[in-house]
């Protein structure tokens, strides 16, 4: 299969990338570098000894991307591509709303004029809001009372893709509602590289392990779990990347919705220990007040994707920690080093 990955130089689009050229499909990215590196995709084909073709456009930027895809030629596209930082959204939802909700607007077009009709989108379980209950299934409500604009980014374009699909029926659609992705290739080659502060725990952990920042923030402790810190659901990127590849390739008619998670669920704090473990040091931390737009607790109930897809989690937050740290330690600038 021949896969365009919109966003495909970032954290989780080259991890899935090298899964994909692992599994004998061909590659292609596509990606503006705003936030991501060629570095990433040098390393891909390092790892993989396979070419990646890369497309440099803004996919938001219409007249450019589809002058871009003019000649594109794909059997399906995996579409990471768009903002993710669910405190920056909050701070800058304008930005989100036109980035996010653009870029998928103008990629469905490409899709309709090029007539490629397989679709994976990377969307979230920011899109449950504040659960109901957990674990979360894919019954649960989605697109209700949302705390940040990044979720309301990711269920307005799960509805913009169902509508699509409606009116072009041969469409084949899968949204993936991630969990928290961690962790990195175990080579160490390739991780999560943010740009300025980090917007998610583990790379900010990693960051303070290699003594590039002086302690974490936890933002808040009253919440009402076992050590009062958030707990979250968190997913080894190669476990996440896995899991685009088995929808890729178990892809049925119509649109089909699944969590991507591994069912347990860790407090920051638990993060914070399992981290310090990996790296043989501790992780110098202060309580600070929690942030506008989180929720107390969010798990993922990953039934349906074990069943549907035949994929589950193989690997460990332990593993994850180790191989963050394998990446942060050997790179400790990112691409940048």
């Amino acid at each position: 299969m021949r896969v365009l990955l919109t966003g495909g130089a970032g954290y989780i689009g080259s991890h899935t990338a090298l899964v994909l050229l692992e599994r004998g499909h061909e590659v292609i990215v596509l990606d503006d570098f705003s936030n991501s590196s060629r570095e990433a995709v040098r390393r891909v084909e390092e790892l993989s000894g396979r070419s990646i073709p890369v497309i440099e456009v803004d996919l938001a930027d219409r007249a450019a991307a589809q002058a871009a895809c003019a000649d594109l030629d794909v059997d399906a596209v995996v579409h990471f591509a768009g903002l993710k930082a669910v405190g920056e959204s909050v701070a800058q939802p304008t930005r989100y709303y036109r980035v996010n909700i653009d870029s998928t607007l103008n990629l469905l077009d490409i899709l309709r004029d090029r007539g490629i009709t397989r679709l994976v989108f990377s969307s979230s379980a920011t899109v449950y809001g504040d659960p109901q209950y957990v674990p979360q299934d894919e019954a649960h409500p989605s697109g209700v009372g949302l705390t940040n604009p990044y979720g309301w980014s990711k269920s307005m374009i799960e509805q913009i893709i169902r509508d699509t699909q409606a009116a072009r029926p041969e469409l084949q659609a899968v949204l993936l509602r991630y969990f928290n992705p961690v962790g990195a290739h175990p080579s160490g080659r390739i991780g999560e590289d943010p740009s300025g502060i980090p917007n998610n725990l583990m790379p900010f952990i990693a960051q303070v392990a290699v003594g590039k920042r002086d302690k974490l923030s936890v933002f808040g402790d009253t919440y009402p779990t076992p050590d009062g810190t958030g707990v979250r659901d968190y997913i080894h990127v190669m476990d996440l990347a896995e899991g685009h590849a088995a929808a890729l390739e178990r892809m049925t008619d119509g649109v089909s919705t699944y969590n991507l998670g591994s069912g347990t669920g860790s407090s920051v704090l638990e993060v914070v220990r399992a981290f310090g473990e990996a790296a043989g040091r501790e992780i110098p931390y202060e309580v600070v007040p929690g942030r506008d737009g989180d929720v107390a607790e969010t798990v993922a109930n990953p039934a349906q994707a074990n069943i549907d897809l035949g994929w589950r989690t193989t690997r460990s937050l332990a593993d994850a920690c180790r191989d963050s740290w394998a990446w942060q330690s050997a790179n400790p600038d990112g691409y940048g080093a």
